[in-house]
This record gives structure tokens, sequence and C-alpha cells, in this order.
């Protein structure tokens, strides 16, 4: 897509971007409205292309403001085709409905906001559709996602009458009493919170006001089916005003201003041809056949009308004009008036209609009338004959709803439903064509377009009108694309051909007959000899010197010719007289010499550009050198000082650390000294304390010694006294010879008893003895490590000895 961007027509391949690019870039040049005009047979390509256009200006203008209206606009296709687009057999999305987009830029090419009007939608396909056709998109989808949805109570899509594709029969005028009793009418009431009793009333009866009296009549069963049809097709067509005007709402956030510049994207249904063609056909195609005289206005008559008035020597070439059709469509009691005469009279029919058709439109080259009179009639379109069946044509025309049914969903309690039948009675108001900055144009140019003219018209007339003041279909359709191609006449116009390639709807196969026929159709061949032979590209004097001047030396110039300095330029550059043309206030060139020019304004652009970046940057390196070398001095200024004063700081800094080095030294050598002393102070009272252990524990074992020996003298004298007492008695025992020897026996086991006891004492005291020798060996050893004794001690212990 950017390759694009900035490339002249013809540089690239053919593409929709190189027409997107072309229309913004006159946008930019020329600050004038531009619109792309797509038009093709149904089914050809046209609603992707104006997509694809839409996105090329999305992505190369981008938006100054959050709300992204670029964005908005992509993303509201797919609401738009679901509830626009159905199923044909040409097509299987095709646009059921036209639309104009209009994107608004500011001075600086944003996007600032978007604006969108739609053009005749399809409302008879609501409730019916041809073989192998289909209705909305947005019906079957809903049927098939009803699962999400099950307050909707819907089924499949085949259950539905509208949605089945099938051809009506007798039995319909049976079902559709069923209908009044079946639970669908239940349903309907419930979701659109309406009276059910109302509701059944009005769709069998009408009311009928007369000069004198108010009464109500039943309705057949065919009149009651209409009714109905008409009905829901009322309902939709609102919905879909209604949704369109919330779409509108959300791109149109910012107010429009007047000297902002527009690009008008044209999507409208193509060209149709089917075996039975009805209004909407015939209005499909008589909007193809007004496209197509915008487009023959601008590349054929305007062009060879502009050649003759400037002088130029041309041969007029021939091509198909559609002025003699759109006459027989849209002119004074052409076939549009006799429809809406037709539509006034009481009795009106489609074959009292027809039968006019044949009486007054005979004269015209155009239409043809059947062998045989009938309810047919055939058109000559500029892409082909087209029969067309009278049948429904008033019916469809009048777009009758009885106000009766309509009110009953206006008087219901859902809130949306009457906003959406406001939205559609709203829209019967005077279309307003806004004031823009419009191109110049000839009167020539006026007097072919006088059946362009604006004419004040409805867009959508309220259903409920009565018949003074209700436009029927045909008219607004009209009167709306009118209004339409006063808007495009106000812009310069871009063309987009969308040719078909085959019928049967594959890709990569070629019909070369169909395509021949659509490009004879759509005036292509003619295009390509008038392109080939004219001059598609003209300029003023003004805006070629303006655009071109750069190509020349500034000496050549010559600012108060500027026509003598255009044809310097041309006669430069351009060697071949052939290729160009000089007007009376034109220059005319061949095709690609434009692009030729541009290339070599774009080749000097670049050179100059190339010389300004080199004297540029050269200003900037002498510049930045300059700031270099007074930046270098400063810095070298600085730095001395810097060095200067960083020596004496580093120098009283070092006498500093000096001094704290010296003190440190000193400290921690003091403090070596200190803890060396500390310690030898503890050594010295460790020992003390050691050498006052030992004393207590000498001084205790003495203690400990005499409680012993004082102890042991005392039982030792107990002893002694008792073995004096005992022996003192053996010896009186002795003595005594009268006692018997039994006594006697007795006596000696207790002296035996006794001398044990000695024994043992004895013993005792030969312990003792050893321990006295150890505590005198203790006392020795205590005075030859020079121990101080106690002499209390001593004395004590010399007394025991005693």
């Amino acid at each position: 897509m950017k390759a694009y961007r900035g490339q002249t027509m013809g540089s690239l391949d053919p593409h929709v971007f190189a027409v997107a690019e072309q229309a913004f870039n006159k946008m930019e040049i020329e600050k004038n409205n531009q619109s792309i005009i797509v038009s093709g047979e149904s089914g050809a390509g046209k609603t992707v292309s104006a997509k694809y256009a839409m996105r090329y200006f999305a992505t190369i203008s981008g938006s100054e403001t959050e709300t992204e209206v670029e964005k908005k606009v992509l993303a509201s296709s797919p609401i738009i085709e679901a509830i626009g687009n159905a199923k044909t057999t040409r097509n299987d999305n095709s646009s059921r409905f036209g639309k104009y987009i209009e994107l608004h830029f500011n001075e600086q090419n944003h996007i600032i906001r978007a604006s969108m009007r739609t053009y005749l939608l399809e409302k008879s396909r609501v409730v019916h559709q041809a073989v192998d056709e289909r209705n909305y998109h947005i019906f079957y989808q809903l049927c098939s996602s009803r699962e999400t949805f099950p307050e909707l109570q819907l089924g499949d899509s085949e259950e539905y009458f509208y949605l089945a594709s099938q051809p009506s029969s007798d039995n319909d005028r049976q079902n559709f009493f069923e209908t009044l009793n079946d639970p669908s009418l239940e349903i309907v009431s419930t979701l659109l919170d309406i009276n059910k009793e109302e509701l059944k009333k009005w769709l069998c009866f009408r009311r009928i006001i007369s000069m004198k009296e108010t009464y109500e009549k039943p309705m057949t069963a065919d009149e009651a089916s209409g009714a109905r049809n008409a009905l829901a097709k009322h309902i939709y067509a609102s919905l879909f005003q209604w949704l369109i005007s919330i779409i509108n709402r959300t791109m149109c956030e910012t107010s429009p201003s007047t000297n902002c510049p527009i690009i008008g994207i044209l999507d409208i249904y193509g060209f149709e041809m089917y075996e039975l063609n009805s209004l909407e056909q015939f209005c499909i195609n008589y909007a193809n056949e007004k496209l197509q005289q915008q487009f023959n206005f601008h590349v054929f008559k305007l062009q060879q009308e502009e050649y003759e008035k400037e002088g130029i020597e041309w041969k007029f070439i021939d091509f198909y004009d559609n002025q003699p059709c759109i006459d027989l469509i849209e002119s004074k009691l052409g076939i549009f008036d006799l429809l809406d005469e037709e539509c006034r009279m009481p009795q009106g029919s489609d074959i009292s209609w027809t039968q006019k058709l044949y009486t007054k439109c005979n004269k015209w080259d155009k239409f043809l009338q059947p062998k045989y009179a009938g309810s047919t009639f055939t058109i000559k379109h500029f892409a082909g004959d087209v029969k067309y069946s009278s049948d429904g044509f008033l019916d469809k025309n009048k777009d009758t709803v009885f106000e009766d049914q309509v009110n009953v969903l206006r008087n219901g309690k859902n809130s949306m439903l009457c906003t959406i039948l406001m939205v559609e009675s709203s829209n019967d108001r005077k279309l307003s064509v806004p004031d823009r900055k419009a191109n110049t144009l000839t009167n020539s140019k006026f007097r072919m377009l006088q059946s362009m003219r604006p004419i004040s018209a409805t867009i959508h007339g309220s259903p409920t009108h009565t018949k003074q003041n209700k436009k029927t279909v045909g008219s607004q359709f009209r009167d709306s694309l009118n209004a339409l191609m006063t808007t495009l006449n106000d812009t310069t116009p871009s063309f987009i051909k969308c040719i078909k390639p085959n019928k049967i709807k594959l890709p990569f196969v070629f019909d070369h007959q169909l395509v021949v026929d659509q490009l004879r159709a759509c005036g292509i061949l003619e295009t390509i000899h008038i392109s080939a032979v004219g001059f598609p590209s003209r300029w003023t004097y003004e805006e070629f010197f303006s655009r071109f001047k750069v190509l020349l030396e500034s000496k050549k110039i010559n600012k108060d010719n500027p026509k003598l300095t255009c044809q310097r330029i041309v006669e430069e550059y351009i060697k071949t007289e052939d290729k160009y043309k000089y007007g009376n206030s034109k220059i005319f060139f061949r095709a690609g010499q434009v692009a030729y020019l541009e290339k070599k304004r774009a080749d000097r652009r670049k050179d100059c550009a190339i010389i300004i970046q080199t004297s540029w940057r050269k200003y900037l390196c002498q510049k930045k050198y300059k700031q270099i070398q007074t930046s270098a001095l400063l810095i070298q200024r600085h730095l001395r000082g810097y060095s200067i004063k960083r020596l004496e700081q580093r120098t009283k800094a070092a006498i500093k650390i000096q001094k704290f080095v010296r003190m440190w030294l000193c400290r921690k050598k003091y403090l070596h000294y200190l803890q060396a002393a500390v310690v030898l102070k503890n050594q010295l009272l460790t020992k003390s304390l050691q050498t006052e252990s030992k004393q207590k524990l000498v001084e205790q074992k003495k203690k400990a010694y005499i409680h012993r020996c004082k102890k042991s003298e005392q039982e030792f004298l107990l002893l002694k006294q008792k073995l004096i007492e005992t022996l003192e008695t053996n010896n009186k025992l002795l003595i005594n010879e009268k006692k018997t020897a039994e006594e006697n026996c007795k006596m000696k086991l207790e002296v035996l008893k006794l001398r044990d006891e000695i024994e043992a004492e004895k013993s005792k005291y030969q312990i003792l003895l050893s321990e006295k020798n150890n505590i005198e060996n203790q006392l020795s050893q205590c005075q030859k490590q020079n121990v101080n004794i106690n002499p209390q001690i001593e004395a004590d212990y010399s007394s025991n000895n005693d």
C-alpha cells in the first residue's frame, strides 16, 4: 500500500491504490473536493474496491482525534454488509443499497470526520426472494446463533417463510389466518412489547374514512398478506435507517467545516438484468445510467468541448451517449412521471400503466414494446436491453403501510421500536446540499447537465402520510439521485470500472466475450481511444508555471509572463511537438507526458535537496567545529586551573595523611605496649591467686589433721582406759576361784574380743602416724618453696605432735 504513496498514475501497476493516491494528491495540491465513483455490473467487485480505497486513505492520512475516525469507518463495514447485503444469483455478497461516504480532511490532511448517505434499500427482499437467492445476511446470522440469544426464541432459518426462498402458493391464504392463532403472533407481540389483540385486529382489518363516517373493513387474504409484508418492510427499512444514523453520529463527532476538503467514495449497486426485473432493477439501472452519463461527460463531452474552446485542432470522436435513455426515464411524461400519475389514480393498475407506456413512450428509440401487448416492456440501456415486468410496480412505488398498524407499534412499550419509527418519520425532510468549494464549470457544462440540477426532495417519506403529501419510491429515488449528482459535480471525479470476469463466480476463469461486452458497454474502448489520440492532461499556465518552474534556471524564468516560461519549460524537456498543444489558457499533454515532467521535477527537487543538504551539513559541521574549538579552549583553561588546584589539594591531603599515619603508628605502638602490660599484670595476678589458693588448701588440710588427731587421741585414751579396766577385771576373775567353768569361758571370750579391738585401734594409730609423716613432708616442701606458713597453724601442729 505504501508503495503507491507519492507515485504518479502509470508509474506502477494499475490498482485501486493508484486511483486513491491520485485523488488524494489532487486534494493536497488543488485543495478541491474529490470523488471516486466505483461502477460495474453486479458481482464485479465494487464494494471491495471501495473498501480498499477507504483503507488506503485511512492508512496514509491517519487521524489527529482520539476517536480514530478511519477505524470506525472500516469497522462499520461488517455491520452495514450484514443488514444491507444479500446473496443473489450473480453475487454471494451483493449490496442491496447504494452508499456515498464522505471523508473530511483538515489542513494537515488528516481524517477528522466521516458521513454516509444511503440510497434505495431493496425492501422487497425482506418478504420475497427469487429462486437461489437469500434474504439479508443478518437474519441467517441470528438464526445460526440462536443459542446465544435464547430470549429471541429463534428457530432454524427454514422455519420462517421470509427466509425459506419458496414461491407463493394457494395455501398461503389459509396459512395466513392460521398464523393469527399461531404462537408466532405471541412471540412477535412479546418481543415488540405491543398489544397482541390490537396487532391481530389491524392485520385483518383496515380503517376507511369517508366524508361522513369512519368504519372498519375486513381485508381479503391477499390484502392482509400484502399489508403484513408492507409492515415488515417498513420495520426493516426503519431499522436500517436508524442504524445508519447511529453510525453517522459515531463518525461525525466533530463539527463540519466549510473549508475542509472532502473525498467522496460512491459504492452503488451495479447494473442488473435478471429473468424477472421489477421496480428495484429499474431504479438500479437508472442510477447506473446516471453514473455512466457522468463518466461520458467528464471523459468525452467535457474534454472535446474544451479542445474546441481552447482552439486545439481536434477530430470529434463518437461515443455512446445515453442521454436519450435518461430522458425516457426522468423527463416530463417519462416513465417515472407516468408511474406516479398512475399511482394517484383511484383505479390505477399495473396493466393500465403499461398501456400508457405503450402509448406515450413509443416515440422513444430506447423504449421497445413487445410484439403482443401484455405486462412487459424493454428499455435499451447502455449495458444491454433489459425486459421489465410491470407486475407489482405500482404497489412497490406506493409503498403503502396502513397507519393503524404503525400506530400499534408506536403505542407499544418498546422504547427502542418507537425511536426507530421516529427516525424513519424524521427522514421526511428536504435535502440540503452542503455549500462546498465547487469546481468552476462552463456554461456548456451546465447545459449538458440540465437533468442533473438540484431538486428539493425528500429522501424517505413517512409511510403513513396522506396521498397529497406522500412521495412515491420512484420520485424519492430520482430526487435523491439528482442530489447525489449535484454533489458529485462539485468534486473532481475519478472513476473505477469493475469488470466481472465470469458469471459462474469462480476464480481464475476468464470469459473473453463477457469482458469485451462489459468494456464496450462502459465505454472503455472509446476511453482508451480518446486517451491515445487526445490530451487527457491539461494545465492552466498559472498552475503549470507554479508547479514546474523549478525545471528552469532562474535567469530563464519570467514571472511577468508565465505563458512564455511554460513554453520554455515544455520545449526544453519535450522534444516532440505532437506530444503537447498550446491552448488559449491551458497547455494540453498526451498521456504520459505529465508523468515524465513530474519525474524530472522530482529529480530536480532531489538534486536541489542534495545541494541543500550538503550546504546545511557544511554549515552544521562548521558550527559544530567552532563550538568544539571554543569548548576545547575553555576546557583547557579550566583544566589547567583545575590541575593546579588539584595539586594543591593533593599536597594538603598528603600532609594530612602523613600526620594521621604517624599518629596511627604511635597509637598502634602504645596500644601494643599497653596490651603487653595488661597481659603481664594478669599473669602476676593469676600466679598470686594460685599461691593463695594453695596456702588455703594447706591450712584446710592442717585443720583437718589436727581434728583427726584430737579425735584419735580421745578414742585411744578411752580404749586405754577400757583396757585397763578389763585387765583389772580379769585379774579379779583369776582370783575368784569359786566361779564356775562356764562363767570362765565367757570371760575369756570377752578378753579375746577386747584384744581384737585393741589391735584395731592400734592399726588406726599406725595410719594416723603415716598421715602425720605426709603432712610433715608437705610442710617441708612449702618451706623449700618459700611459702609462708601461718605461725598459728604451725604451733597447733607442733602441739598436736607433742
